[in-house]
């Protein structure tokens, strides 16, 4: 009888420490899921509530010969409702032209699907656009944004209309990105391991009384626990053709 009980402690150890190595195993997973996204688009970032992400990009249109600066803080109302800040701050070589304006997006969950290798979420955008400049008006937003991750890949996919008040042209843009870890191949069962993802991502970009704008970009990002650097290269697939050279990094606490 001593034996008996001796073998069903053992076993409801056993049983124990497998369930906590599976819970922490899942845990893993999921934490760094979080750091993957596109390169153009920060709307399908997930984020826990009291969560906050830093973002800072800078994009180099070459034949333009423009720059821009533009930082992102993105904060976790909730654990299915966030809030997008985006401040752009663009400068031209070629005509001396500052420009940039203030982005404020809120987006809710309102469909999600967990499941062990990975999650599937649908969420609806809106938010305003305030002009920096005197002469800019404001713009309304609403838009979506649905992703897919399943093991080693993800797919994000956003779209959003920006419709102008007053004299401020309707504008729009479309994302399709497409993340795959390259590294580690497997996680490991304890402890925490950088990782390295490939982005490739179809982009379009629209402005009321111009042509759709599509371009390519590809990338790559370098996942740390805390901070992730990322960069790529777009190329204009039609109109002016030209290239951007975009360099980011991400701060999250």
């Amino acid at each position: 009888m001593r034996d008996l009980r001796q073998q069903k402690s053992q076993s409801y150890r056993m049983k124990k420490t497998n369930f906590l190595v599976a819970t922490i195993g899942i845990g893993i997973i999921t934490f760094n899921n979080c750091y993957a996204m596109g390169i153009r688009s920060f709307v399908a970032l997930p984020l826990d509530k009291g969560g906050t992400v830093i973002r800072l990009l800078f994009e180099h249109t070459l034949k333009e010969n423009s720059n821009q600066l533009t930082s992102n803080v993105a904060y976790g109302v909730s654990n299915n409702q966030t809030v997008f800040l985006s401040d752009s701050y663009g400068f031209s070589g070629t005509n001396n032209q500052r420009f940039g304006d203030v982005s404020m997006l809120y987006r809710h969950i309102i469909w999600q699907d967990d499941y062990h290798s990975g999650t599937n979420r649908l969420g609806l955008l809106g938010g305003i656009i305030v002009p920096t400049a005197s002469k800019h008006e404001m713009a309304i937003q609403t838009g979506f944004v649905f992703t897919l991750f399943s093991n080693r890949y993800e797919i994000d996919i956003d779209g959003l209309y920006q419709a102008g008040i007053n004299n401020r042209p309707d504008s729009g843009r479309f994302d399709i990105s497409w993340q795959y870890r390259l590294l580690p191949n497997e996680y490991p069962d304890w402890g925490m391991l950088s990782e390295l993802y490939a982005v490739i991502e179809l982009n379009v970009r629209w402005n009321e009384g111009n042509n759709l704008t599509h371009q390519l970009t590809t990338g790559l990002q370098w996942v740390q626990k805390s901070w992730v650097v990322e960069g790529g290269i777009a190329r204009d697939i039609n109109n002016k053709s030209d290239w951007h050279f975009i360099l980011s990094t991400r701060f999250h606490f």
